[in-house]
């Protein structure tokens, strides 16, 4: 009985594993819908990997933009505030930066999206643990 309680356990925990999902949050961006993927869900301190995803107002992807990846956080008692902005690089559909977070607490993270004549932002707030 024991042996097939800790199987069912170790299958559980494989499966749950397998279905952990990216951090996901869509917003809008003047006439854009900006997708941000962090691979850690919660994002955590230190390096994460960031992939943002913009499509038009007819649902169309934008490849043709450049875009950069801005990230702040208030300052705190002992600590100075920190705003650091990141170029993306365009990787199939999807503009992607490594983002390194120093400190646990809230983040702010702005997409800011230059395309031809147009410029966008979109604010995130994350809460890095």
């Amino acid at each position: 009985m024991k042996r097939l309680v800790l199987a069912v356990m170790m299958v559980l925990l494989v499966a749950g594993t397998a279905v952990a999902k990216d951090y996901e949050v869509t917003k809008k961006a003047g006439d854009y819908n900006v997708v941000i993927k962090i691979d850690k869900n919660p994002p955590i301190t230190g390096d994460n990997n960031l992939s943002v995803a913009i499509k038009d107002a007819t649902g169309a992807e934008v490849k043709d933009a450049k875009v950069a990846v801005e990230q702040s956080m208030a300052a705190m008692p002992g600590m100075p505030a920190v705003k650091v902005k990141t170029d993306t690089e365009l990787k199939g559909s999807e503009y992607k930066a490594k983002l390194n977070f120093s400190a646990a607490g809230g983040w702010g993270i702005v997409v800011i999206i230059n395309r031809g004549d147009k410029k966008a932002r979109a604010k995130f707030n994350i809460d890095v643990r």
